[in-house]
């Protein structure tokens, strides 16, 4: 397509050349007329040339990273907030646990929808122990286990540690990805999780 606009503003140019000569040779009043109509149209041509060159925005391998490695693990802190309800003692900590559930949830849902898009595959095969502040199966069975002000200790410490991780990945996103929504939404964690951590710790120092 590039090829071939470059061809019609050659001709466009040709032709406008060669009708000024002709008007020129004739010394007709019309000779700056027909000038002003070569001059327009190739004018015209590198405006619609510059417009179909803008490129629209990519995922980058960074973006497609961060949708699948932040999918489960959103998912895993859904879960440590779902056993909050019925083994939490501490009004703040079943809040605070139904907070994190209610941001993380559509979060996971944008995410996936994200690598629809993109054509590529969901997160399959379990958690990665390599994933930043993810949970061990043991400590996961340790905090289903737990409960009243133990479960909220230990809660609040894992949940910590796992919101720290998940900091450290959307900051990795924000300066390696290239997508405006995946580096926004990464940005948005980054400030959520790191008040959530803030009154995490406030309310572990009380406790």
């Amino acid at each position: 397509m590039f090829i071939d606009i470059r061809k019609n503003f050659a001709a466009v140019i040709t032709s406008g050349a060669v009708l000024a000569l002709l008007t020129a040779c004739g010394g007709t009043d019309n000779g700056s007329m027909g000038g002003h109509d070569a001059s327009t149209m190739s004018g015209s041509a590198p405006a619609t040339t510059t417009a179909s060159a803008q490129p629209e925005a990519v995922a980058n391998d960074a973006d497609v990273m961060f949708a699948q490695m932040m999918i489960p693990h959103h998912q895993q802190a859904v879960d440590m907030a779902d056993l909050a309800g019925t083994r939490a003692a501490d009004k703040a900590v079943k809040d605070l646990a139904e907070k994190i559930k209610a941001a993380q949830d559509p979060e996971i849902r944008t995410m996936q929808g994200w690598l629809t898009a993109w054509g590529k595959p969901m997160p399959s095969g379990g958690m990665s122990h390599g994933m930043p502040g993810i949970m061990s199966e043991e400590d996961m069975t340790k905090l289903e286990k737990a409960e009243g002000t133990a479960f909220d200790k230990q809660f609040l410490h894992l949940m910590i540690l796992h919101h720290t991780g998940a900091i450290e990945m959307a900051r990795t996103e924000q300066s390696q990805g290239s997508d405006p929504e995946a580096k926004e939404l990464a940005r948005t964690i980054e400030t959520a999780q790191r008040a959530e951590v803030e009154q995490m710790r406030k309310i572990l120092a009380r406790l």
